[in-house]
């Protein structure tokens, strides 16, 4: 019998967890924009990290516990745990993040060759990336929401087979 867990007791273990979370981030009636301002991260990080999206880092723990005092030593613990990054496949119906599907889309192919323009061929990382959420008010002086994707570029490689370490291994193993 393995020990590993099933997948449907990972998402289980992940929905109690974010409840109880989120419950503690209800409760201080405080917002993730001025729980970021209190530690020093993004609001959209504060938001990953109380989702298990994220994975809480050592030393931001103490900075997030005093943003959020009612953080048990067993939440923060759990939030130091690699997340299981998931999503419910039925979020796409959400309208807010419909819309936001469908900007992507609809700019994605311009947004492509700009990057591939100005950097080259290679793509934004989600991996070495930063997102935040803010308001501000258009020369209407109506509200606007701006979503700022800030990610590290990453170019593609040419697969020499010199470069592919273990190719270079195993020819040094056959040739012993």
């Amino acid at each position: 019998m393995s020990n590993m867990t099933s997948p449907s007791k990972m998402v289980e273990a992940k929905i109690e967890i974010t409840n109880r979370l989120m419950a503690v981030k209800r409760r201080s009636c405080k917002s993730y924009t001025q729980i970021a301002a209190e530690t020093g991260l993004t609001n959209v990080y504060v938001a990953q990290l109380l989702r298990r999206q994220a994975q809480l880092k050592p030393d931001t723990g103490p900075r997030l516990r005093a943003a959020l005092p009612e953080l048990t030593d067993d939440l923060l613990q759990e939030m130091t745990k690699p997340p299981l990054r998931s999503y419910d496949p039925n979020l796409i119906q959400e309208p807010t993040v419909y819309r936001l599907n469908e900007a992507v889309m609809h700019f994605g192919e311009s947004i492509k060759e700009i990057i591939n323009e100005e950097f080259g061929d290679g793509i934004m990382s989600a991996i070495d990336f930063y997102c935040s959420v803010d308001k501000v008010k258009g020369v209407d002086g109506k509200e606007r929401v701006v979503v700022t994707f800030d990610g590290k570029y990453l170019p593609y490689t040419e697969q020499k087979l010199e470069h592919m370490v273990s190719r270079r291994r195993q020819n040094e193993v056959d040739q012993s």
